[in-house]
């Protein structure tokens, strides 16, 4: 799933993760967007015909090819739910004619009333996000709930999503936002074990169980979730869960400063600066440092701690944050 997802503010520098949990927090808000998944019809599924063109020219980049046999399988079948769902996909992302976010919402329209999972998925969010359509959480959480109803672990998650901003302007239903994200989360959705690891570690909506929150984590973090990585990262190093490892965490916090989360490049600045996890490199710890103030996330105690470097020094930050901007 393309997602934004912040993780949660913990400080290294202390020794002791500050866990504040916040429902208004972005990583809450934001990830309302859309899926091209294993589910998605833009690959062949079970029913498809074999070697079919529309998707196998969407695969390949044939976008005007694609849009021209998906309407051919509709003029075959007026009731082509997947058709319909390539060709919204094709009018959303403006491949080979020009954006339309309304053509594409009436197109997964369709398609959801024609019984496609990701068509529900997609006009889902496109009334979450007034794209094409205008708002409508409760239309959204019906064809979030029609798509979970068939797997699609986009919808799982954001009904999540939508449990934990509430049902007109009612608090946050953090019970409910659980099971969807354990839902999600057994069912392999590395986002949904971000979210339900973080539940499970704040006790919300659940028994608090850090062992359990640690273990949902690390399978955020190997799935490749920067959220995922930054927090499973504050629980190795302090311990939280599971058992200290000063090394392994500052791993995957060079995994996730690496992919721009500015907490890690933070977190990862301490790190070199202290010598703890990794060998103290106090140019390192100015890079991470620089890298994370640019994306706005200050720590003036970090800056009066490495003071001023020598010219080379300097040079030597600047040679690896353009090294880094190449990636």
């Amino acid at each position: 799933m393309k997602t934004a997802l912040l993780a949660l503010v913990a400080l290294l520098a202390a020794g002791d993760a500050a866990w504040a949990f916040d429902p208004n927090s972005p990583m809450f808000q934001a990830p309302l967007t859309r899926q091209i998944g294993p589910d998605a019809p833009l690959k062949p599924k079970p029913g498809d015909p074999p070697g079919d063109i529309a998707f196998g020219a969407y695969q390949r980049g044939y976008y005007l090819t694609a849009l021209r046999e998906a309407e051919k399988r509709l003029s075959a079948n007026p009731r082509d739910a997947a058709a319909m769902t390539l060709i919204g996909e094709v009018y959303h992302d403006g491949l080979a004619v020009t954006r339309d976010d309304k053509e594409a919402a009436a197109w997964w329209k369709l398609g959801a009333e024609n019984g496609d999972a990701q068509a529900a998925y997609e006009y889902g969010v496109a009334l979450v996000a007034g794209a094409g359509v205008a708002k409508d959480t409760d239309a959204a959480r019906k064809n979030f709930g029609q798509a979970a109803d068939k797997g699609n672990l986009g919808a799982i998650y954001n009904l999540g999503v939508l449990a934990l901003q509430g049902e007109g302007g009612d608090k946050p239903d953090f019970a409910a936002a659980a099971a969807y994200f354990r839902r999600g989360a057994e069912a392999g959705d590395g986002n949904s074990a971000y979210s339900y690891g973080v539940l499970l570690r704040e006790g919300k909506g659940v028994p608090l169980d850090t062992d359990k929150a640690a273990e949902w984590l690390k399978k955020a973090s190997d799935e490749g979730i920067v959220a995922g990585q930054v927090e499973f990262a504050i629980m190795l190093f302090n311990g939280v869960g599971v058992d200290k490892d000063e090394k392994a965490a500052a791993k995957i916090f060079e995994l996730a400063a690496a992919r721009r989360n500015p907490i890690a490049q933070n977190r990862l600045a301490h790190l070199y600066l202290s010598g703890r996890g990794v060998a103290k490199d106090i140019v390192r710890a100015a890079l991470w440092n620089g890298l994370a103030k640019a994306a706005g996330l200050k720590d003036e105690k970090l800056d009066k701690a490495i003071g001023s470097l020598a010219p080379e020094q300097a040079q030597e930050v600047n040679r690896l944050a353009r090294r880094q901007a190449e990636f």
